[in-house]
């Protein structure tokens, strides 16, 4: 009796843990992919590997095109006088060289003023596989350049991740605020950014809570930039990023295998937003996108003078 009731339990209990384990299978695959969009993401023709300038406008007039002579100067493949941009007062302008086919949109652009990201989605100029946008940072304008010709695209490394684990989905409980806050987040090219902040999220690790506190997307969803006990060690050094759905009766789901990196972490052109005091935690989170190395450059040639 006493075996049979073992082999029932057995029988029992077995489906069960299949079950689990085949949950646990799908989710990795589930991130797994999600990882490889990612990367591709990151690669693509438009992604953040394309960026190979950032260039702080002064107020007046800015020269732009491949030839030296410029303000700035665009790769050798661009036009040598692609046109000139103007500052004034906040307000862009931008007029192309004669000659030039410049598009806006998608659409041909004589001339006109240009729109920055500061209250939206950016205009993009484009010229062959040069595109420029315009951004504000503080009280600053800059220009970025992409280039889907850039070599940061060719010697990209790849991306590299601590192994995909379940425990470290976590649900968090949403608190919000009576009214949106402000959350600043001070940048690396010594600007300060403020975001609104509908509350914050208090979860669970290994019995103790802790708190991060994201900004609100355009879309609704959250967007937490954190530091913790793995930062500047085995992940990069100044933050990382994480977004999940909007809050759900309460709760957000921390999905902390789907951390990654800021743009600064791959290229030297980009202003990424450093964690704000309360979003650097003390616990290490061993999960999600770990630090990125860089190809090795190859060793120069030897070189030999010849004769004794």
């Amino acid at each position: 009796m006493r075996l049979a009731w073992f082999i029932g339990l057995g029988l029992t209990v077995m489906p069960a843990a299949i079950r689990a384990g085949d949950a646990a299978s799908a989710y990795r695959v589930e991130v797994d992919a999600w990882r490889k969009a990612r990367e591709a993401k990151l690669k693509g023709e438009d992604g953040w590997l394309s960026v190979c300038g950032l260039h702080w406008l002064r107020e007046g007039r800015t020269k732009i095109g491949s030839d030296p002579a410029n303000d700035i100067v665009l790769p050798g493949h661009a036009p040598a006088v692609l046109g000139a941009l103007e500052l004034e007062r906040g307000v862009v302008r931008f007029e192309p060289a004669g000659g030039v086919g410049l598009t806006l949109g998608g659409k041909p652009f004589h001339a006109g003023v240009v729109r920055s990201d500061a209250d939206g989605e950016p205009d993009i100029l484009a010229a062959g596989d040069i595109k420029l946008i315009v951004l504000k940072r503080g009280k600053r304008h800059a220009l970025r350049v992409k280039d889907k010709r850039s070599p940061l695209r060719e010697s990209f490394a790849g991306l590299r991740w601590y192994p995909a684990r379940e425990d470290w989905k976590i649900r968090g409980r949403f608190v919000g605020h009576p009214k949106p806050v402000k959350l600043a987040f001070d940048t690396i090219v010594g600007e300060t950014e403020i975001e609104e902040s509908p509350g914050y999220v208090v979860f669970e690790r290994e019995g103790k809570e802790y708190q991060l506190t994201p900004a609100k997307l355009r879309d609704g969803r959250l967007w937490f930039v954190f530091r913790d006990g793995t930062s500047g060690r085995t992940t990069h050094g100044g933050a990382r990023q994480l977004e999940t759905d909007a809050p759900r009766d309460g709760f957000v789901e921390l999905d902390f295998n789907k951390a990654v990196n800021l743009p600064c972490a791959y290229i030297p052109y980009a202003t990424c937003p450093l964690a704000p005091p309360c979003n650097r935690l003390k616990v290490a989170i061993e999960a999600g996108e770990l630090k990125y190395e860089p190809r090795p450059s190859p060793a120069p040639a030897a070189v030999t003078t010849g004769g004794r």
